[in-house]
């Protein structure tokens, strides 16, 4: 009777510590799934919109809210009406907050964030890049980089709809634009020219 009373007394204090330990556990910090090289498509009435790309993507659940984070990239590919790739978003790091009660949803994408549209040949380069899915909108209050077939510019802080068509800068400085030369224009100099002269 004495060594069943000491089986049972033992599982009761090991169990004990168990509970202990789940409850030191905090589940804020714990991740509820993680998806490794993940490969999301988001459609409207079946025209694929957005493509998203990640080497893991860890997900967090809070009383207030879902959280995502990228902590080895992100790569979102956006899609214009006619289905043809538009816009892709490259950054080191990001996370997706979404709140359980109704609320703003923002992505945030830090570290080496580039934009390119590809459509204007445009490419954007800062460090903080927020996405506000519910009002379509991309923006920054960073510094930020722009490259496009009309001259570079650069500046303070950033607004544009989700796919970079109508970036513009809010606090630009020292930017400077490129002169073409029309190339469909025959000059010659008459003075220098050596050889017949071009028919007319």
């Amino acid at each position: 009777m004495l060594a069943i009373t000491a089986v049972i007394a033992s599982i009761v204090i090991s169990c004990g510590s168990k509970l202990r330990e789940a409850d030191a556990i905090d589940l804020s910090k714990t991740p509820v799934q993680t998806v490794e090289d993940m490969f999301a498509v988001e459609t409207d009435q079946g025209r694929i919109v957005n493509r998203m790309e990640a080497i893991r993507m860890e997900r967090y659940t809070t009383d207030t809210s879902e959280l995502e984070l990228f902590p080895l990239g992100l790569q979102v590919y956006g899609y214009g009406e006619d289905g043809v790739l538009e816009t892709v978003i490259l950054s080191d790091r990001a996370r997706h907050e979404r709140p359980r009660r109704r609320g703003t949803e923002v992505w945030e994408a830090t570290g080496n964030v580039v934009i390119h549209n590809i459509t204007k040949q445009q490419t954007m380069e800062t460090d903080t890049l927020y996405w506000d899915q519910t009002a379509e909108e991309i923006y920054t209050d960073s510094y930020v980089k722009m490259y496009s077939p009309d001259g570079f510019m650069q500046g303070y802080g950033m607004r544009s709809d989700d796919h970079a068509r109508n970036a513009i800068l809010m606090r630009p400085f020292n930017s400077y634009g490129y002169a073409e030369q029309d190339t469909t224009v025959v000059f010659v100099d008459s003075v220098n020219f050596i050889g017949p002269f071009p028919k007319k």
